[in-house]
């Protein structure tokens, strides 16, 4: 009898070891460590092993050593992380949708921005829940820029003389450029450097703070002064490893990381404004686009969304709901 009663013991406590067991989530990103992005990311973490008693710990992957976003996904699918810091339209295979703010001369302000996030952005949110992915919304990546090497560049037709970056494995990109008439030049992040100092690519789009951190420019001297897309991150975590967490815990991280998501939204807008002052500041030559090319910009933007819209790489639906909240807010 005594023997049993130490068996069951036993198993009480091995029972109880299992259930405080910290469960961690192995989160990657091309975020180096040292950004803000990744200050926000850790005190978030910090605060969830704190509120949780170390029942949920978040390890992170910084700096491309995991990869680029696809390498990422295909970890997470293969269980190797759990998770990742991600640029929002490399969900695209998930959700197409994720790529409609990335289409080019969306947008022409970030008032529109703000106003066409606070429509859709749940939309996005929910998408993506239901695709299988736990988020907590968006955190904006800026205005992209073009931004060439040794001469300007402002209209399209100059940009398709031009050898042109986009990242690799960004299939999105590439077949919005193929509709432009361009050919890309698909390099990752790291190559993108040595790539513009070797003559390998001669133009990037890019956010200023962006641009700043990756150094590129000490190679890109001219920026053209037209927004030509709009960039946005996710923390996505695939939901089988997040269910892992009791429901207590789920609510934790939910209620601190969207607040830290809300946080970077606002901290990268002003960090990308400062960013695009220093840009200008340390020498880059503002090249200014006349209105017959901005006119060439939006009529070539719109027969891209007509052949991503063929080709089913985004719904004319979601599209659409844009535009309609841009008409309606139109003076």
């Amino acid at each position: 009898m005594r023997m049993l009663k130490q068996l069951f013991l036993v198993c009480c406590l091995g029972g109880l070891v299992s259930v405080v067991q910290a469960t961690t989530l192995r989160i990657a990103t091309l975020s180096p460590d040292g950004s803000a992005w990744m200050q926000v990311l850790r005190q978030a973490s910090a605060e969830i092993k704190k509120t949780t008693a170390g029942r949920v710990d978040i390890r992170f992957y910084t700096g491309g050593s995991m990869g680029n976003d696809r390498t990422v996904l295909s970890k997470i699918r293969l269980g190797e992380l759990q998770g990742g810091a991600l640029s929002l339209s490399s969900l695209d295979t998930y959700v197409k949708d994720v790529d409609l703010y990335n289409l080019p001369m969306l947008f022409n302000s970030y008032a529109e921005v703000d106003r066409v996030r606070a429509v859709v952005d749940p939309v996005l949110s929910q998408a993506l829940e239901k695709a299988g992915w736990v988020n907590f919304g968006f955190a904006e990546g800026g205005f992209a820029y073009v931004m060439s090497h040794k001469v300007p560049v402002a209209s399209v037709g100059q940009l398709r003389q031009h050898k042109v970056w986009i990242p690799e494995g960004d299939n999105f990109s590439l077949n919005a450029l193929k509709l432009m008439r361009i050919t890309p030049v698909p390099l990752s992040l790291g190559d993108v450097l040595p790539g513009l100092q070797t003559g390998m690519v001669d133009v990037v789009a890019g956010s200023p703070i962006a641009v700043l951190a990756l150094q590129w420019q000490t190679e890109v001297h001219y920026m053209a002064d037209l927004p030509i897309s709009y960039l946005s991150g996710v923390l996505a975590i695939a939901r089988r490893d997040f269910d892992r967490l009791s429901l207590a815990d789920q609510g934790v991280v939910r209620s601190v990381m969207t607040q830290a998501f809300r946080t970077l939204d606002r901290k990268n807008r002003a960090d990308n404004l400062g960013a695009y002052n220093a840009l200008v500041a340390q020498g880059m030559h503002l090249v200014k686009t006349s209105a017959a090319e901005r006119l060439e910009w939006q009529n070539v933007s719109l027969q891209v969304v007509q052949g991503l819209e063929n080709q089913g790489l985004v719904s004319t639906e979601g599209y659409q709901r844009i535009m309609q909240v841009l008409t309606d807010h139109k003076p």
